[in-house]
């Protein structure tokens, strides 16, 4: 993997993870980004757990009934039980969600989604402290402080790869809300530098 050092560091506004540098390719990468609109792919970024910050798996927990009564198993079957310490989660550790029937536990049961955004949006509440980080940044990830493809995009295991917006444009709204508009106009700036290269055309 070959990455571009940033000019400085970005901060997540909830602490970390923090950036500091940029795999070029999620201005090549491709996707199919309207992602209720897609027909084809069975919600298949919901075949598996994801990594959710601790804290974050409190609030969920906290929401109530009216939540819960939306996820197909009882709380105690919500998370995994072990939590993973790790400085990119803003506290410090991280669970995962389980997964039941094929299925993260929080997909929308018989239906299409993350019952985690759609309860969100129903209410009128922000969905950002609710849903996990990495899964709205998907198909964008971060490693070690760096912005990069998630796996599924490099491996082409991902069914909605390869046509669409690039990466960097599906994720672009995601970045500025949780590191600030200095990094999405450094990222501006770095996608139009990539684009002039020789090499991005045949990417």
């Amino acid at each position: 993997m070959s990455v571009v050092l940033l000019g400085r560091e970005y901060a997540s506004r909830q602490g970390a993870p923090v950036i500091h540098a940029v795999d070029p390719a999620i201005f090549t990468l491709r996707y199919f980004s309207r992602c209720l609109d897609c027909s084809f792919c069975n919600d298949q970024c919901c075949d598996h757990g994801v990594d959710i910050d601790a804290d974050n798996a409190a609030r969920l927990l906290a929401l109530g009934d009216d939540f819960a009564r939306r996820i197909p198993v009882p709380h105690s079957e919500w998370f995994t039980t072990d939590s993973q310490h790790d400085a990119e989660f803003p506290s410090g550790r991280y669970v995962r969600t389980q997964v039941r029937n094929g299925k993260c536990v929080f997909h929308v049961a018989g239906g299409r989604g993350c019952a985690i955004h759609g309860y969100a949006l129903e209410k009128g509440l922000d969905y950002h402290p609710l849903k996990p980080l990495v899964s709205t940044l998907f198909p964008v990830t971060f490693e070690h402080g760096v912005l990069v493809p998630s796996g599924e995009v490099i491996d082409r295991s991902l069914a909605c790869a390869g046509s669409g917006p690039t990466l960097y444009r599906g994720a672009r709204d995601e970045l500025t809300y949780y590191f600030g508009e200095g990094l999405t106009a450094g990222l501006d700036a770095l996608e139009q530098l990539d684009a002039r290269q020789p090499s991005a055309a045949g990417m």
